[in-house]
C-alpha cells in the first residue's frame, strides 16, 4: 500500500513540474508582450483596486452566505427530525421541505432575481446584502440535506441512548448528534463552501460589485478579454486551491484527534 501511495505522489509531483516548466517556458518566451498587458489592464487607472473590491465582496458575500446557510441548514434538519404529530410541528416540517424542495429544484440566479427584483424591490440599499441573503438561504437549503446524511451515518442507538438519560430531543441533538455528524459531513460542507465561491460569480446581475464584475468590467475598458479572463480564471482556481488545502488540513486533524481519543 504504502509502495502505491508513494508511486502516487511521484508522478503527481512529474505531471505538477511538467506543467510548471511547460507554462514557465511560454511565460518567458512572451515576457515582454505580457508585462505591457498586465500592466495596462490591471495597473493603470488603478484598475488593481476595483479587483481588491471585488476580491473583498466575494470572499465576505461567501463567508456570510455560509453561515447563515449553516444555522438555517441545522434548524431544518432538526425540524425534518422531528418524530410528532403536533399539529404546529407538522405545520413547519411541511414549511421546511417546501423550502428544501423550492431552493434545491431552482438556479441560483434565478433565486438572487426574484428575491431582489421582486420580494425587495424597494430595497435601495447595498446589493451585497440581498446577495448574502439569497445565498444563504440556497446554501441553507443543501446544508440541511448534508446534515441529514451525517445524521444518518450515526448509529440510532446514540440517540435512544441520550433519550434514556433524560436529555430532550433537541439537546441529544446538539450534544451528541449534530458535533459528530458535522464532523462526518465536514467533506461535503467543505464543498458547498467552494461551490458558493463559484455561485457568488453572478451577483453582477444585481449589481453587486465581486470579482468577476470586476474583471468584466476592465475588459469592457481595455478589450483585452483573453487576459483578462484568463487571469480571473487563475485567480478563481488559486482561491479554491487554498481553501481545498485548509480544509483538507481541517479534516485531517479532526481525524487524528477522533483517533486519539
Amino acid at each position: 500500500m504504502e509502495n502505491k501511495i508513494t508511486k502516487s505522489k511521484l508522478i503527481s509531483i512529474i505531471m505538477f513540474l511538467a506543467v510548471f516548466i511547460f507554462i514557465s517556458i511560454l511565460l518567458f518566451i512572451n515576457k515582454d508582450s505580457l508585462v505591457y498587458e498586465f500592466h495596462k489592464n490591471f495597473i493603470d487607472n488603478n484598475n488593481y483596486l476595483e479587483l481588491l473590491k471585488g476580491l473583498f465582496n466575494t470572499i465576505l458575500i461567501t463567508f456570510v452566505s455560509f453561515v447563515i446557510g449553516l444555522i438555517i441548514g441545522a434548524l431544518i434538519c432538526l425540524i425534518q427530525g422531528l418524530n410528532t404529530k403536533n399539529t404546529v410541528l407538522l405545520i413547519l416540517k411541511n414549511i421546511a421541505n417546501a423550502y428544501v424542495s423550492i431552493f434545491r429544484g431552482t438556479p441560483a440566479t434565478v433565486q438572487l432575481l426574484i428575491i431582489y427584483f421582486v420580494i425587495f424591490s424597494s430595497f435601495r440599499g447595498d446589493a451585497i446584502y440581498i446577495a448574502m441573503i439569497t445565498f444563504g438561504l440556497n446554501s441553507g437549503a443543501y446544508v440541511s440535506e448534508i446534515l441529514r446524511g451525517g445524521i444518518n451515518s450515526i448509529s440510532k442507538g446514540q440517540m435512544e441512548a441520550g433519550r434514556s438519560l433524560g436529555l430532550s430531543y433537541g439537546t441529544t441533538m446538539k450534544k451528541i448528534i449534530l458535533p459528530q455528524a458535522i464532523r462526518n459531513a465536514l467533506p461535503s460542507l467543505g464543498n458547498e463552501f467552494i461551490t458558493l465561491i463559484k455561485e457568488t460569480s453572478i451577483v453582477g446581475f444585481i449589481g453587486a460589485i465581486d470579482l468577476t464584475l470586476a474583471f468584466r468590467k476592465i475588459a469592457n475598458d481595455t478589450y483585452d478579454f483573453e487576459i483578462v479572463y484568463i487571469m480571473m480564471g487563475i485567480i478563481y482556481f488559486l482561491i479554491v486551491l487554498f481553501i481545498t488545502i485548509l480544509l483538507r488540513k481541517l479534516e485531517k486533524r479532526l481525524m487524528n484527534n477522533v483517533k486519539v481519543k
